[in-house]
């Protein structure tokens, strides 16, 4: 599995901490780690000084203390952790997929999973919360979608809209369940769901979308 892993397996760059204006760099491969730096300063006796950088394997890394205090001064424990932990050869494969396969995986898991899903990584986040992913959602889960409601969601986002529609097919959902609820012959009011509508400014032509009790949590 690891021969599969794409270089470089972590890179970072940033200033270092006030008052420190220097500017560095970590390079992580699958068999050494790489630090650069850049003097920055105005004084005359920095004025020639050229680019540091230091090549070391994994092992000398993982055994020089002085490099790991210079990383974590620089960008942090968490960085510093990730880094030695690359360097003892534990990969996280799925953060390395690329984007499209993430979704594709994504897109199995019930919203609610994606929730937390989206609450373990920065980059799970995004995913989460891309319009590629809830485009996808919508266009999986409906047998049609029609083209106004296709242009809507360019508008306002398709996330927007998929949630808008689990939100009416709740409403809708409750109104047949009270509708069987009723006697027979009286009649049921349908205010809840029109000032709904009304307030979403919602085209009626857009609830023609199937039904998935399922996904809005059984009504």
């Amino acid at each position: 599995m690891a021969s599969l892993l794409t270089e470089p397996l972590f890179e970072i760059s940033g200033r270092g901490p006030p008052p420190v204006k220097d500017y560095f760099h970590l390079f992580v491969t699958k068999s050494e780690v790489i630090w650069r730096w850049w003097k920055i300063s105005l004084r005359l006796v920095d004025r020639n000084s050229k680019p540091g950088e230091e090549k070391m394997s994994h092992s000398v890394f993982l055994d020089d203390p002085e490099i790991q205090k210079e990383v974590k001064r620089v960008f942090g424990q968490n960085i510093l952790e990730f880094t030695k932990t690359l360097c003892e050869g534990h990969y996280n494969y799925l953060e390395r997929l690329p984007d499209s396969t993430l979704l594709r995986i994504i897109d199995c898991l019930e919203l609610k999973d994606v929730h937390q899903l989206a609450q373990t990584s920065r980059r799970f986040k995004q995913l989460c919360g891309s319009e590629k992913f809830w485009e996808q959602a919508m266009r999986c889960r409906c047998c049609s979608i029609s083209a106004e409601v296709a242009s809507l969601a360019l508008k306002v986002g398709w996330r927007r809209v998929f949630i808008t529609k689990l939100q009416l097919q709740k409403l809708l959902s409750r109104r047949r369940l009270k509708a069987k609820e009723q006697p027979e012959g009286e009649d049921i009011k349908f205010s809840e769901v029109e000032t709904f509508a009304q307030n979403r400014k919602l085209n009626w032509g857009e609830c023609e979308l199937p039904l998935y009790v399922e996904l809005s949590g059984g009504g």
